[in-house]
């Protein structure tokens, strides 16, 4: 899941940010509304996390704006102000869901998880693969039962090509989805990932590379 975190108090956008990608999540920070939206508009956020009292352009204006833009990220509006009216209002705006402060980590996740469902597929959260399986939730992998233990960006890539069900993914589309702003477009990092991650499934080898094309997953020869 890639993430947009709209938050102008620094401090509290680093530790979600820090929090979200410990769970395999790519997100970046925006600290204004104005640098919000320019990032909205320019990359495939998956969910927005939006402060509503945001300087430059205030949070009401972003969510209005990419609502009638016909934006396809899901938005979660953020304010301190948690009254019937303020939420109405919120949702009226156009976000998806409402969420006041203080709040814990572990309501975000619930709520990004909910609002992906929503997004991926109405089916069971749990992806799976041949003898594959992928709990978003715990964060889990296995095969034929057996544990397999993977970072969070190898835990991001196999999401996506497990979302894909045996299609071709870019290596493109793997960077979009998996990968944040801050790394380097230009590095070997899709590969190098797709490369770990392939060994640490083991065998038969279930990640194939297309040539010219990308990556898809394939059912395991016997």
């Amino acid at each position: 899941m890639r993430v947009l975190i709209a938050e102008d108090h620094e401090h509290l956008a680093a530790t979600l940010a820090r929090g979200l990608r410990r769970h395999a999540m790519a997100v970046d920070i925006a600290h204004d509304g104005a640098s919000a939206l320019e990032k909205a508009t320019s990359n495939g956020y998956d969910v927005i996390v939006l402060d509503r009292d945001l300087p430059v352009l205030h949070g009401d204006d972003v969510c209005r704006t990419l609502h009638a833009a016909g934006t396809e990220s899901r938005i979660i509006m953020v304010t301190a102000a948690s009254t019937l009216d303020d939420l109405v209002e919120g949702l009226d705006l156009g976000a998806d869901d409402y969420l006041a402060k203080p709040f814990e980590l572990a309501e975000l996740l619930a709520r990004l998880r909910a609002l992906q469902r929503r997004t991926v597929r109405a089916a069971s959260p749990v992806l799976r693969f041949g003898s594959l399986e992928l709990d978003p939730a715990q964060v889990r992998v296995t095969r034929a039962g057996r544990p397999v233990v993977l970072t969070p960006r190898e835990f991001a890539v196999l999401a996506v090509l497990m979302r894909a069900d045996g299609a071709v993914v870019s290596a493109e589309q793997l960077f979009e989805q998996a990968w944040d702003e801050r790394t380097d477009p230009f590095t070997a990092s899709v590969r190098v990932i797709v490369s770990r991650l392939r060994s640490k499934l083991g065998e038969p080898a279930l990640v194939e590379t297309v040539v010219t094309k990308g990556y898809r997953l394939v059912e395991a020869s016997p």
